[in-house]
């Protein structure tokens, strides 16, 4: 196979980009997670004097043993990190959609802290003739915490490389049709099976989207408004009314104000008012993870019926649901106008290649005459 890169068919490429997770549910592998993630700038903004203190002498040694014994509980058999798992999936599955309509997509996955790193991510498009690539992120709602993060990782990475492909970013998909779709189709397919709430007795839907704290708000963040967004557009899609549904936001930390209603608060209300069933859904996750499976399904659970509730129904995030490939392959084709997506025809390739021998014979025997 002929290893120069000029000679490889060009192709258009997607770069799923999630947030993390432990290589394993131990002590030791939680704390090399943690402090890279709450080492970003993005994600803690305090000064980083001051954080390194409180980072690596309270918060690495008491969490990192507690938050490993969470993972514990949610891990998979044979599968590991349920998040790697779900995304992995999800690149597979796209990659086999493009696969089946006759078009050459590469779909990889990056992940911001952990393994895969987006330098091996970006390594191995690259080693495939990526041209042109889309960033996709696994983050319907924007934030500097997380979609900012991931690109600056990204064109962290294209800085040090000669030849850098045309790049175009997916920056949120809040309010996208199909991810809508992807959600009620979700949440209906439960209601299906396991019995659809009755609204009119009291019970309701909560969804509960990841918080951040109150600041990034005031500071410009949209995150906020595109959660209501969401959740107004969900419940819209669902039938719904405000008041049927109720969004939320979890996994606060530390003293300061996170964005509200809180979750858990929230879930506690709901119990001692003796609501008869509370169904909880979490869209801004599109897999599973700590924060759905452990937070929300597990203690989430503890807490209504602790405090007086009865019926407590988790709903899966979108995982690899058909819907949600759907709505990750319309999201991605919205942002990729005009990018060729079948392999570049025979024709082009050797024009390309006589191109090139001319120029390493030019590069060999610069005095000779050119080529006609």
């Amino acid at each position: 196979m002929n290893q120069n890169p000029h000679l490889r068919p060009s192709k258009t490429a997607i770069l799923l980009l999630n947030l993390g997770t432990p290589a394993a549910p131990t002590r030791s592998a939680v704390k090399v997670y943690l402090k890279e993630f709450l080492s970003d700038p993005r994600v803690v903004e305090i000064p980083r004097i001051i954080w390194w203190f409180i980072l690596n002498g309270i918060i690495l040694p008491i969490r990192s043993g507690a938050s490993a014994k969470k993972y514990a509980t949610i891990w998979l058999p044979e599968l590991g990190s349920p998040l790697l798992h779900y995304s992995r999936l999800q690149a597979k599955s796209l990659a086999a959609n493009y696969a089946n309509q006759g078009q050459t997509v590469l779909v990889d996955l990056a992940m911001r802290y952990g393994k895969p790193t987006t330098q091996e991510a970006l390594d191995a498009l690259q080693s495939e003739g990526m041209e042109r690539l889309l960033l996709l992120p696994l983050y319907p709602q924007y934030s500097a915490t997380t979609t900012a993060s991931s690109f600056d990782e990204v064109f962290r990475v294209l800085r040090s490389w000669r030849n850098q492909p045309e790049v175009r970013t997916v920056k949120h998909y809040h309010d996208h049709p199909a991810y809508i779709e992807a959600l009620r189709q979700q949440v209906t397919e439960f209601w299906d099976k396991e019995g659809r709430p009755d609204f009119a007795k009291g019970e309701r839907l909560v969804m509960s989207f990841h918080g951040l704290p109150k600041r990034n708000l005031l500071k410009g963040d949209p995150y906020h408004c595109e959660c209501l967004k969401s959740g107004r557009l969900l419940g819209e899609a669902l039938g719904l009314v405000p008041g049927q549904y109720i969004v939320t936001f979890q996994s606060r930390f530390g003293k300061a104000e996170w964005l509200k209603p809180y979750t858990a608060p929230t879930l506690e209300q709901l119990g001692k008012e003796q609501c008869p069933r509370v169904d909880i859904f979490c869209p801004g996750f599109p897999a599973d993870c700590l924060e759905t499976l452990e937070e929300i399904a597990m203690e989430g659970k503890e807490i209504f019926i602790e405090h007086g509730g009865n019926d407590y129904r988790y709903i899966p995030c979108l995982n690899n649901s058909p819907a949600w490939i759907n709505a990750l392959h319309a999201i991605a084709a919205d942002h990729m106008a005009a990018w060729p997506l079948t392999d570049e025809p025979a024709a082009v390739l050797a024009k390309r290649n006589a191109l090139v021998a001319v120029a390493e014979a030019h590069i060999a025997n610069p005095t000779a005459p050119a080529a006609p």
